[in-house]
């Protein structure tokens, strides 16, 4: 089976075979060193620097690597402005408000890029209740709702203006879209293993600036990423991690080090959604968004009016691919397609001709 939903992903054999390694236990020497290794390698994705910068590691998905993310590094006193254009950037308000985190949301059409001006001008007024300020700008770099990859460089320029640090859910952009780890306004990003690292569900971590860790706010327990930080600095963990999990991810990071880095996954993703984009456009699919707009990690297509997704999904399920529907109100709307994974163009030329078929 080829999965072009946007992770888990297809697994190398490499990866797969990787989880066979003899059982461990998460409080013997041996653990510690997987686990030096994973956060080393995942600094070592962008260059950062250890002194100034960590690797936090929990059993989680994506989705903890965020919520542990806002609520641990917005202090008690912090407020937080959440730019939203599609499901994950709702998410991200839906944890502030269920940590009682002072936020306020900017909500756009989920077709459309986020409205720096209108987010500028927010800044500039305060927030609507007269409180204290923004402290904090929250975004979602690739939102997969549609596949539209957020412009980071500006909100940085926003956040540096206002005195601001900036949150990021790279989920599912780390290890494939580039990330600028070297602006000052940058104060973490959330990710997980299974996505363009192509490890396995259940390991997430967020790639934290050690300074932003002094003000941490104890709103949680299990996602506290400060007292994880602290643990793993000095090899321990504070829970019971995803043992052959973390297996996984070192060996994915391996895998994705001796590939290239993070240059190398984009331009192979770009090269094969480009494939997917052309070959479709050639049945009358066209792609919902520009591919400048785009993320080279997944992107949305227009349901034919010829079909229905349960048709499209389940034909193509039955000649062992895997695609994905949309949410909200674009579910009847769009489909998408991720070129995560163990993929090749091989792959994509079948995954096409089955189209053409199913279409017919």
């Amino acid at each position: 089976m080829r999965l072009l939903n946007p992770g888990p992903v297809t697994l190398s054999e490499r990866v797969r075979r990787s989880m066979l390694a003899p059982d461990l236990c998460h409080r013997e020497s041996e653990f510690f060193d997987l686990q030096d290794e994973a956060r080393r390698r995942l600094l070592a994705v962008y260059g950062i620097d250890p002194a100034e910068w960590c690797a936090v590691l929990i059993t989680a998905s994506g989705t903890g690597a965020v919520e542990g993310m806002v609520s641990t590094l917005v202090p008690q006193d912090g407020r937080v402005l959440v730019a939203e254009n599609g499901v994950y950037g709702e998410r991200i308000a839906q944890v502030c408000a269920r940590y009682r985190i002072a936020h306020e949301r900017m909500t756009g059409d989920w077709m459309r890029a986020v409205d720096l001006a209108g987010i500028a001008r927010r800044i500039e007024n305060g927030p609507r209740d007269g409180g204290a300020r923004f402290t904090h700008l929250a975004v979602v770099h690739h939102e997969t709702t549609t596949g539209r990859l957020n412009e980071l460089r500006a909100l940085g320029d926003l956040c540096r203006q206002y005195g601001m640090k900036l949150l990021v859910d790279g989920v599912s952009s780390f290890g494939a879209e580039p990330l600028e780890f070297a602006d000052e306004s940058l104060a973490a990003v959330a990710a997980t293993a299974n996505k363009c690292l192509h490890g396995v569900p259940g390991v997430a971590f967020a790639i934290v600036r050690r300074r932003a860790l002094e003000r941490a706010a104890g709103r949680t327990y299990y996602l506290d990423l400060a007292r994880a930080a602290a643990a793993q600095d000095r090899r321990d963990t504070p829970f019971t991690p995803a043992v052959q999990a973390h297996y996984a991810l070192v060996e994915a990071l391996r895998e994705h080090a001796e590939e290239g880095g993070w240059p190398a996954r984009h331009r192979r993703y770009a090269a094969l959604a480009e494939q997917v984009r052309t070959g479709l456009a050639e049945l009358g699919i066209a792609t919902v968004l520009p591919p400048e707009e785009s993320s080279v990690v997944l992107r949305s297509y227009r349901m034919p009016a010829s079909t229905s997704y349960a048709r499209l999904h389940d034909g193509l399920k039955a000649q062992g691919f895997v695609i994905y529907a949309g949410q909200g109100n674009l579910a009847e709307k769009l489909f998408r397609i991720s070129t995560m994974g163990d993929l090749s163009a091989a792959d994509i030329d079948r995954l096409l001709v089955c189209c053409g078929e199913l279409l017919r």
